[in-house]
């Protein structure tokens, strides 16, 4: 051959070798490894042969565990998906808007409110959340929500008037590779789970004293009373992206 094309030009990106991990073994019977970790020169020769230390197993198990991560879908649903989802952006952060129907929930109040803990009726929700913020508003009915849906003020304590919801010392921790119904779940488990405590800027959410209707209903055991509920300048139609 009497021509010699450099090809090199067409290569992707080239990864050049740095180190190298050599695993000894006494026999095949023997279940105990003992590892060892090479530099490499710039000839790709094995040099400060060294035990692999704990930091250096600390940082292949991270990356191992990032690699692996970046594989795994952010917001698939492990099922076929409920009728409860309305929305769903799992670009950046991720997006999902979802509701829930009136049920019994158990809601914990900080002290300085007055109000004993305990299992309360809630009215249906809309939630809205990224991995980050959530947006909470209350329904009117258990249908689910049409673009014209008319939203009102969440009825609870530690909520905006835009429906932003105030976590406090709550350590939100939504995984990158949370599925559908991991996210939704963890964020009601984070929502109902924290101390109520406050109402946000003198926003009061409610037509009435919020503290006497949440003793009503955790005393009462009855549902919700619908008509203490406030609009909002809201419909579904203005959170749909």
């Amino acid at each position: 051959m009497s021509h010699l094309t450099d090809i090199t030009e067409n290569f992707g990106t080239l990864y050049h070798p740095k180190s190298a991990l050599v695993f000894y073994r006494a026999d095949e019977n023997d279940q105990q490894m003992y590892v060892e970790h090479f530099d490499m020169d710039k000839r790709g020769c094995l040099i400060n042969a060294h035990p692999l230390t704990e930091r250096e197993a600390s940082q292949l198990a991270k990356s191992l565990r990032v690699a692996t991560e970046k594989k795994q879908p952010f917001l698939k649903s492990q099922t076929i998906m409920g009728s409860h989802i309305l929305q769903i952006d799992p670009i950046h952060n991720g997006v999902v808007i979802w509701f829930t129907k009136a049920m019994k929930r158990e809601m914990y109040f900080s002290e300085n409110l007055g109000i004993p803990n305990g299992t309360a009726h809630v009215p249906p929700l809309l939630w809205v959340a990224n991995r980050n913020r959530l947006f909470i508003y209350a329904l009117r009915t258990d249908r689910r929500p049409t673009e014209k849906t008319m939203l009102y003020h969440a009825p609870f304590f530690n909520v905006s008037s835009d429906g932003c919801v105030c976590m406090g010392s709550v350590d939100v921790r939504i995984k990158k590779t949370a599925s559908l119904e991991e996210f939704t779940t963890a964020w009601e488990h984070y929502f109902f789970n924290s101390y109520f405590s406050h109402l946000m800027n003198g926003h009061n959410p409610v037509k009435g004293n919020c503290v006497s209707i949440w003793k009503h209903v955790i005393a009462s055991d009855e549902a919700f009373p619908k008509e203490v509920l406030e609009k909002s300048n809201k419909t579904l139609k203005t959170l749909l992206k």
